[in-house]
Formats: C-alpha cells, sequence, structure tokens
C-alpha cells in the first residue's frame, strides 16, 4: 500500500503539496501511461523471444519440413504420386484462363516447340463437336493462324509438310460399332496407325435417345467392346478418353435439353469403370482427360450455347495433351508435369563422394575422441542473436573442418532433393496484389516490432545497411515468390533494390580501400571467397551455369572493377589528402576514368559482347550459349556502383571536415537544411514512385532507369538519416536478415523457388505463405 505523500505527484512535493492545475495533471498522468506504455512494450517483446528464439524457430520449422519430405516420398511411392496422373485429372485456375495443374508446372508449348515434339507422328481426334473443338484448339498451338472453317459434320486433316506432321478429326459422334471398328483398323494396319489418339462422345447419345437407361447400358456395352482394342492398340500408341465435360442446362437449345450434367455424370462414370478395369499388369493403359472437364466446371456458364466450351476452357485442354506428349521428349524446365529427373552427371557423383567421405573422417575421428572445446552461445533475447563469449575461443580441433564439411552438404543434399529430384511438389508462379502486398506488410511489422538502438549514430551505419540489406532482399523473395515481376511498378521498384545493393557495394569498397589502403592480395582472395563459395558448390552441385547465379557475378566484376580503379597508380588514400588537397582531383580522375570506361561499353554493345564472349571469360558469363544475359544485368544498373561510390567520397570529405553532426538525436545538418533536404528527398522518392507506377512496359521504362534510379536511393538514404532519432534506431529483425542477405538471395533460387526458378517449390498445396514460412526457418 502506498503512503498518503506517496500517492502525491513530484511535482505537487515541490511546490509544498498544493495541488497540480487539472491540464498538468494529465500531462504528467498521460506521461506516466506512455511510459507504462513502453514498459509494457519491452516486456511483452522480452517475454516472445524467450520463448520464440531463432533456435526454436529452426528446431520447429526442421521437424516439419522433415516430416514433409517423409510425406511427399510416400506420396509418390505409394500415394498415386505421378504427375502424369495430376496433369490429367487434378487443377484449379489460378486465375482467368491460368490453369495449375496438381502439384506440378505446365509448360506453355509455343508452334516451334509443339512441331518439333510431334514431327513425323500422326494424331488422330475422334468423336463429336467437343472433340472437334479439341481438336481445333491443338492445332493452333501448331499453327496459331488456323481458321475452324472445316465442315461441322466430316473429318478434318491438318498437315504440316515440313515435320511430317498429321493432325485428323475424325467424326465419331458416338461410342458405337463404328468407332470401335475404326480402333480395330488401326491395330491391325501397321502403315496407317497413329501415335496419339485422343477420343471422347456421349452428348450425341444422350440426344437422339432422349436420355434413356438402355443407351446408357448400350453405351457401357459399346465401350467395353471398344476398349478391348484400345488396349492393345496403347501398347504402341498413346490413348486418350476425354470425359464428359459439364453443359449450362439454362442456356441448352429446346432440341439438347434433355442433356443433363445428371446424364453426363453417369456416362462419365461408365466410361471411368470401364477403362480403369481394362487395364491390366504389364501393358499400356488408357489414360483419362478429366482436367477439361474440371476446367469447365467453372468456365461453362460462359458457354454461348451451354453445351460447347469458352475458348480458353479448350485451349486448356489442348495445353494439357500437349504437356502430356511431349515434357518427356523436350524436358522444358518450366514443365515439371510428366517429366522424369535426369540423373545425376558425373561431376555431381564426385561431389557427393566428396562429402560422404567428409562424413567417414568426421565420425572415425569423432569416434577416435578428437573433440575441440566449443563455446556455448547465449542468446541476446532482445537483438535475437546469439552472443560469443567475450574471451578467446579454443583453438579448433582435426575434426572441425570435417564438421564443417558435414554441414554443408547436409545443406547440399537439401537443395538438391528441393530442386532436382523429384520429391516436392512444384507449381508455377501466379501474381496477385494480395500475395506480394500482404507479406510485405507483414514483414513490415515484424521489422518495427523488433527495433533497437544502434551503437553508432554514423550515416549508413553498420547496424542500418545490415538493415537496409535485410528488408530488400525479403521484399525481392516476396517479389519473385508471388511472381510479382508481372507487374510493372513493382518490378522497377524491386529494380532500384538491386541497385540499391549494387550502390552500397559501390560505397563500401570504396569506403575501405580510401580509408584502410588494403590493397594486398589476402583481402582481394578473401573477398572472393565470400562472394562466391556457395555459389561454386551450387553449381558443381546442382549442375548449373555460374552465370545463372547472376546477382554474385555481377558483385564479383564490379568489386574487381573498383579494386583496380583505387589501387592502380597512384593509390590514393584519406590520409594523404592531409599533406595536399591536389589528391582530391586525382581520385576524382579515376573516378571519371571508371564511368568512360562504363559509358564506353554500355553504347558499344557488340564490343561488350566480344570482349566477354572470348574464351575462357565466355564460361563464366554464359547462360544458354549466349552473353545477352549478362548483358542484360550488367548494362541496366552500370551506374550503380559508380553512384554509390561517389557518395562514399562525398561523405568521408564532409565528415573529415566536421561538416555533418552525427551524434545520437542530432540532426545530420542545421534545421533549415536538414528540412528542406527532407523535403526534396520526401518529394523526389514520391515522384519516382509516381513514374514508376505509370510505365507501360519494362522495355520503356529499363531505358531510363540507369539514370535515375539514384533519385529514389539518395532520397532514402536521406529521409532514414537526417532525422537523429531515425539515425539511432534499428531493426534487428532486419539487420539478422542483412547478415545473411547474399546468401538469401542465392537460396532462393532453390529452396523457395523451383525449376530455375520459373516455378516456386510446394511443400503444402495450397499454402503458399505456410511454404514460405517453413522453408525460411529450415534453411535460416
Amino acid at each position: 500500500m502506498e503512503t498518503e505523500e506517496e500517492a502525491v505527484p513530484h511535482e505537487s512535493k515541490r511546490t509544498g503539496g498544493a495541488a497540480l492545475p487539472l491540464l498538468d495533471y494529465t500531462a504528467v498522468c498521460c506521461h506516466g501511461g506512455a511510459k507504462m506504455a513502453v514498459l509494457a512494450y519491452s516486456l511483452g517483446k522480452r517475454e516472445i523471444n524467450q520463448h520464440f528464439t531463432i533456435k526454436n524457430a529452426k528446431l520447429i520449422s526442421l521437424a516439419a519440413v522433415l516430416l514433409l519430405l517423409l510425406f511427399h516420398t510416400a506420396l509418390r511411392h505409394y500415394g498415386g504420386g505421378d504427375s502424369c496422373e495430376w496433369l490429367l485429372s487434378k487443377g484449379r485456375y489460378l486465375g482467368e484462363n491460368v490453369w495449375q495443374p496438381y502439384g506440378c508446372m505446365m509448360h506453355k508449348y509455343k508452334s516451334n516447340d509443339a512441331i518439333t515434339c510431334l514431327s513425323e507422328k500422326r494424331v488422330v481426334f475422334a468423336g463429336d463437336s467437343r472433340i472437334r473443338q479439341l481438336f481445333y484448339s491443338f492445332v493452333k498451338i501448331i499453327k496459331p493462324e488456323m481458321t475452324e472453317d472445316g465442315n461441322k459434320h466430316e473429318d478434318i486433316f491438318f498437315q504440316d509438310q515440313k515435320s511430317s506432321l498429321n493432325v485428323d478429326f475424325l467424326w465419331y459422334p458416338e461410342a458405337n460399332n463404328s468407332m470401335k471398328d475404326r480402333v480395330m483398323s488401326w491395330t491391325h494396319e501397321a502403315a496407317a496407325k497413329p501415335d496419339v489418339v485422343i477420343l471422347g462422345a456421349a452428348t450425341w447419345s444422350i440426344k437422339l435417345h432422349s436420355g434413356s437407361s438402355e443407351t446408357l447400358q448400350q453405351y457401357r456395352a459399346n465401350l467395353t467392346a471398344i476398349a478391348v482394342h484400345l488396349d492393345k492398340l496403347a501398347e504402341h500408341a498413346e490413348i486418350y478418353w476425354v470425359l464428359q465435360d459439364p453443359v449450362y442446362e439454362d442456356t441448352l437449345s429446346e432440341n439438347r435439353k434433355m442433356i443433363t450434367n445428371q446424364q453426363l455424370d453417369l456416362y462419365n462414370q461408365a466410361a471411368t469403370e470401364v477403362l480403369n478395369s481394362s487395364k491390366y499388369s504389364g501393358r499400356s493403359r488408357v489414360k483419362l482427360l478429366v482436367a477439361v472437364r474440371q476446367a469447365a466446371l467453372e468456365t461453362i456458364v460462359n458457354s454461348d450455347d451451354g453445351l460447347h466450351l469458352p475458348e480458353g476452357t479448350r485451349n486448356v485442354g489442348a495445353m494439357v495433351l500437349m504437356n502430356s506428349l511431349c515434357n518427356k521428349l523436350l524436358r522444358p524446365i518450366d514443365g515439371s508435369c510428366c517429366q522424369t529427373i535426369s540423373p545425376p552427371n558425373l561431376i555431381q557423383k564426385l561431389s557427393a563422394c566428396f562429402f560422404l567421405g567428409a562424413v567417414v573422417v568426421f565420425v572415425v575421428l569423432h569416434a577416435l575422441g578428437c573433440n575441440r572445446h566449443r563455446w556455448h552461445a547465449t542468446p541476446d533475447v532482445e537483438s535475437l542473436e546469439e552472443k560469443k563469449p567475450t574471451t578467446a575461443a579454443a583453438p579448433l580441433g582435426p575434426k572441425a573442418p570435417f564438421q564443417a564439411l558435414c554441414r554443408m552438404g547436409v545443406i547440399m543434399l537439401y537443395f538438391y532433393l528441393c530442386d532436382r529430384a523429384d520429391v516436392f511438389m512444384k507449381e508455377q508462379k501466379f501474381y496477385t496484389h494480395s500475395a506480394f502486398f500482404i507479406p510485405l506488410i507483414y514483414i513490415l511489422v515484424l521489422g518495427v516490432f523488433y527495433s533497437e538502438n544502434t551503437k553508432e549514430a554514423k550515416l549508413l551505419n553498420r547496424e542500418q545497411t545490415d538493415e537496409w540489406k535485410g528488408w530488400m532482399q525479403l521484399v525481392i523473395l516476396i517479389y519473385h515468390v508471388s511472381g510479382a515481376s508481372a507487374f510493372v511498378p513493382v518490378y522497377m521498384h524491386v529494380r532500384v533494390l538491386v541497385a540499391a545493393y549494387l550502390f552500397q557495394t559501390g560505397y563500401g569498397h570504396f569506403s575501405f580501400f580510401w580509408l584502410k589502403g588494403d590493397f594486398g592480395l589476402y583481402r582481394v582472395c578473401q573477398v572472393l571467397f565470400r562472394l562466391n563459395f556457395l555459389v561454386v558448390v551450387l553449381c558443381i552441385v546442382m549442375d548449373r551455369p555460374y552465370q545463372f547465379y547472376y546477382f554474385v557475378p555481377l558483385v564479383t566484376f564490379w568489386f574487381v572493377l573498383i579494386y583496380a580503379t583505387m589501387a592502380i597508380w597512384p593509390q590514393i588514400l584519406q590520409k594523404k589528402t592531409n599533406s595536399s588537397g591536389i589528391w582530391y582531383f586525382g581520385i576524382l580522375a579515376k573516378l571519371l576514368g571508371m564511368l568512360l570506361i562504363i559509358c564506353f561499353f554500355a553504347f558499344s554493345k557488340s564490343l561488350f559482347m566480344s570482349v566477354f564472349s572470348v574464351w575462357p571469360v565466355s564460361k563464366l558469363f554464359e547462360l544458354n550459349g549466349s552473353v545477352h544475359e549478362w548483358w542484360f544485368r550488367w548494362q541496366l544498373d552500370r551506374f550503380a556502383v559508380i553512384h554509390g561510390m561517389v557518395f562514399a567520397f562525398l561523405y568521408l570529405v564532409l565528415q573529415k571536415r566536421q561538416v555533418l553532426s552525427e551524434g545520437k538525436g542530432e540532426a545530420l545538418f542545421p534545421a533549415k537544411i536538414s528540412n528542406l533536404l527532407l523535403f526534396f528527398s520526401v518529394v523526389s522518392f514520391i515522384t519516382y514512385s509516381i513514374w514508376a507506377s505509370s510505365c507501360k512496359t519494362k522495355t520503356e521504362c529499363n531505358e531510363m532507369h540507369p539514370y535515375i534510379s539514384v533519385v529514389q536511393i539518395l532520397a532514402f538514404i536521406l529521409i532514414r538519416n537526417i532525422p537523429g532519432y531515425a539515425r539511432s534506431v534499428y531493426s534487428s529483425f532486419f539487420s539478422w536478415f542483412g547478415k545473411i542477405s547474399l546468401e538469401l538471395f542465392i537460396c532462393q533460387y532453390h529452396i523457395w523457388l523451383a525449376a530455375d526458378t520459373k516455378g516456386i517449390l510446394v511443400l503444402i498445396p495450397g499454402n503458399p505463405s505456410l511454404n514460405i514460412l517453413l522453408m525460411s526457418g529450415s534453411i535460416s
């Protein structure tokens, strides 16, 4: 219990116990309430962090991934986990006319690929008018200008003479003796035997016989007789039976009113039972095409006559067929349906042996008792990081390098299982605003929640640059997973983030060489190893070219260029400028020379291509036999690094001359200048965003990007650093990710994304946010 004296506010005590005015008393209460809120926030955050540490998050995610690994493995082997079955039978719409098969990716075939796949083959569609629709959609993949001008109830033939490809439509509106005779003739006449047959019929039987039960029984009997010959034909050809699509009964004409969805379901049930029971061990089988029916359930309301499918839906059916036929032959990287995994090559096998050897040596050393003393990390509850002890660690024992290799081997195995083994599902990307902005808001809230005081309040201090890199990489990860590159305004803002990372590359390396003057070989090797080690290992294990991980070649190239610029005679350091200001002109001359070299290559694409196409340099920068991708990436942010170097030079000069106020809580400049710069920074930041949001095409905006991306970068730096209070705090959440920003950028290629970034990895189908959380926790 508090005494009467203790209950009196401090200010009242100083005034001899007189009561405070109501306004002052309210202010004191509000101030006390604010303090209590801050205390409650700190205690609550500490309580959360004590139980939900990074270590616990890793263990939970790792356990979940291991369970899902067992689940997906069992599904593949025991639960009908054939991606061909998934392609033909299951799926959903991601958006208008964008079909996503269950658990695998569907490649969008163009004319050249389709002709290459089907060259010298004969494809036959046999059935009614809905099969004819499917025939036209299939042919339009091969020949987009094909028109639907054939006679309705007659056979139609298409031929591509260059490739000797024939696609025929044969009019068989009912599954009767005529269809059986045609199928039977294919089994006896080798010369005329088709390579692919797509059949389907039922609506005419229902229409002509008013949906009688006797007709259904006759349909079952006829199909049973046809199935015998289909099984025999399937030994040498691919056979598909198309289940009947639904109808929209409200818009059916009077002479089709008897074709109801109830009737179609009965006919589909009969076809499924007959064709499934006709399979037997050791023989090919008839494949049921169900996916078109699933797609039509959502779109048949848009049918013109209630019977025939909208064009977008039948195009889905044609593309499903094309993927089923061609993926196993052409092996498109973004077509994982119906595609088996390539066996590991010799280098991959040797790398596996190397890591297994490291495991064996580690186990032997462990058994022999060659242990080393280890320091035990203590968690820093506030910052979510683990603190090392202040005392020096004991020397590493002989098994330490092998333990590190074992860890690396486990990580590489995990990468391989995610993106090169046929274990987890893969799906194609599809952009929606909610898929991008909701996770963005979520990480922003987390970042604000874990805010701490910085150790120093200098402009672009270490905590702040780590924070900057961290939130940028998280945004880039969400951008890639959500397929946001399809939305030009988001694409242009993310391009600024990539430029900002290169800006930091120029800023950081220039500052180091300017202040330290360490141009030794050890420093160069240290940086090159740090940038490239993980990528080199991934190139070997994942069988990918170096340029595939384009950002690492980019930052490596720019580091080498920065080093060459600063190390070439005369080596100008900050301490040299103390004796004479003429050295400032020397460093500016070096920067100007670097700028001229960049411009020279930027405005001479042929020279650039010829220089980087020379062996052995070409082996580092080629992708799919060309350096065009390297050219695109290089020229897009060609000025970002030199912008960072110039900014570092100006900042360090101003800092040395004590123009800046970098104390905690102090504005960077005098009040009027700070307010003016803040105003222009905010206006510039918003102006750039408005311009980026008004972009029509990527090509148009990419032309301007190298020249104006620095506007938003500088605006952000000034907004973040001019106010003293903003410069004195940082997000430990974002900073933690910033410390592993390069690894995060590289790892996303294989454990969040899939199929060489064309798709996304799926642990739990239909739950993209949960997938991201699980994958993030397991790898961190």
